[in-house]
């Protein structure tokens, strides 16, 4: 099955609702960063958060997810948009634990508790749209949560899981966003509440080969929900070996000069993808004709 998301209403459009099977796009990270298991479950827990709010923007609409909670990990960035890409890295991709009390991977020892998740979403206006809050659980999906009900002021819940196989490589990743909509009954409420006491973790469901519609079903029950759109999602990156070579001649002809001369080349590394482009001493030279 290929990563797609959903869009849907449930309850008679009281309830926004997004849910997404992320698992190769996770995968794709995980290979290109060689993170390790709890690693891996951090950024695609975010990777996947940050899918299902970019399909929450409209045409060239981007954000970027910022995540610094004072942990091992150290910091992790997540650029997503509202065509269905999403790229990330982590600072420390290669940090792992013991997994915690409850049997799961230690996101939250990775994390750290002690720090902010920031939003910045770049609409196509003059200024960016930026909301950060405290760091409220380090488990990811819960500082979310916590983060559209205090800076975006729209009660949500936000579940997002990865299982990584013991040879590294993810098994299944996937997440669901509801948001109640203005006059939400608390009927409806209630409903769902104790629903989510009952229901099978997100990457459970997953791996058991649900797919986003049934995991929507499985949350509000298949009478009450309306599909509106489904969307191919996947890890892409922005870099390319002209961006990078626009970015050295804009550095002048004087830095150029000194590559050539102390190295005789350049190395450029992306760390979203961990892609590397090598240009040449003739490379640097061309460049450094239209530097002039």
């Amino acid at each position: 099955m290929n990563d797609y998301l959903v869009k849907a209403l449930a309850y008679g459009g009281q309830i926004r609702a997004y849910a997404v099977r992320s698992t190769e796009t996770v995968a794709e990270a995980q290979r290109r960063h060689y993170t390790w298991p709890t690693a891996s479950a951090a950024l695609g827990r975010a990777m996947t958060a940050g899918l299902m709010m970019g399909a929450m923007l409209k045409g060239e609409d981007k954000l970027t997810i910022k995540i610094q909670g004072g942990g091992p990990i150290g910091n992790i960035l997540v650029d997503s948009n509202a065509k269905g890409t999403v790229r990330g890295y982590v600072s420390n991709p290669q940090t792992h634990f013991d997994l915690n009390e409850q049997g799961k991977l230690d996101v939250r020892r990775a994390v750290g508790t002690d720090g902010t998740l920031t939003i910045v979403k770049d609409l196509g206006l003059r200024d960016f749209f930026s909301g950060s809050v405290p760091i409220v659980s380090g488990e990811l999906g819960e500082d979310f949560t916590y983060y559209f009900a205090s800076s975006e002021q729209v009660p949500s819940s936000v579940g997002v899981g990865v299982l990584v196989n013991p040879d590294n490589t993810i098994l299944a990743a996937g997440g669901f966003i509801f948001q109640l909509m203005p006059g939400t009954s608390d009927e409806t409420i209630s409903r769902i509440e104790e629903r989510l006491k009952t229901i099978t973790p997100i990457s459970k469901m997953i791996q058991q080969g649900l797919t986003p519609e049934e995991i929507l079903i499985e949350l509000f029950g298949k009478d009450e929900l309306s599909i509106l759109e489904k969307m191919p999602v996947r890890f892409e990156c922005t870099c390319s070996k002209e961006r990078f070579s626009d970015a050295i001649v804009s550095l002048g002809q004087s830095e150029i000069s000194d590559m050539i001369e102390e190295d005789g080349m350049a190395e450029a590394h992306c760390h979203f993808c961990n892609e590397k482009y090598h240009f040449s001493k003739e490379e640097l030279e061309a460049l450094k004709r239209e530097a002039k």
